[in-house]
């Protein structure tokens, strides 16, 4: 396992748009919602480990979460559970935990993952962060994951991508073209229609040097 790999997983939201299971108190991160004995920051931690050191993974939430954080993730080092002092969304949440990696590991690589997704087909996902990780570190790019869509959902942002210009070592990377977040119903068909749009899985992976 690479020592240079380092994952960030962000759970500060307070989970509205999962009311009533998921409250301000307890938001759907913190609550095994599948009954699989997991709760979603549980499996996010465990799926990030199968690629990354446990030691090498930080946690942002907020400083009401700090103690759930540290009661559902007890292998997690207490210094690398971050408490942001207010909201302010995903940018200064990442900046935050980049500043505290580049002070332990300036090559380091990054994965920065919410708490809250679900991803059953872990080996594919594991493939998928590996060939990530790999082309960050090789040519200090920033990549997101991009998920085929399935309908014309106008609830996730959406990545265009171009086909003609992928990375010689996998196909399956290429360079994108344009992000559109959250667009209305009839843009949404036409970027299903086009063939060369993905969800936005709000994933992302690059080497602090491209920063």
């Amino acid at each position: 396992m690479n020592n240079n790999y380092y994952g960030v997983i962000m759970a500060g939201g307070v989970g509205t748009r999962f009311w009533p299971m998921s409250r301000t108190e307890k938001p759907k991160q913190f609550i095994d919602i599948l009954n699989t004995g997991s709760t979603l920051i549980q499996q996010t931690f465990q799926r990030l480990t199968r690629v990354i050191p446990p030691e090498n993974i930080l946690v942002v939430t907020s400083k009401m979460y700090k103690g759930v954080v540290a009661e559902q993730l007890p292998e997690m080092l207490p210094e690398h559970i971050l408490c942001e002092p207010m909201r302010r969304n995903t940018a200064p949440c990442i900046a935050y935990a980049m500043h505290k990696i580049k002070t332990k590991n300036p090559d380091a690589c990054m994965v920065v993952a919410p708490s809250d997704h679900i991803i059953l087909k872990e080996d594919v996902f594991e493939e998928v962060i590996t060939n990530a990780l790999h082309a960050a570190e090789s040519n200090q790019w920033l990549l997101t994951l991009g998920i085929q869509p399935s309908r014309p959902d106008t609830g996730y942002g959406y990545i265009q991508f171009d086909e003609s210009d992928t990375w010689s070592e996998n196909n399956r990377v290429c360079k994108v073209k344009t992000f559109t977040e959250k667009p209305e119903r009839a843009i949404a068909e036409s970027f299903l229609e086009s063939g060369d749009f993905l969800w936005n899985s709000g994933i992302f992976i690059w080497s602090l040097k491209a920063i």
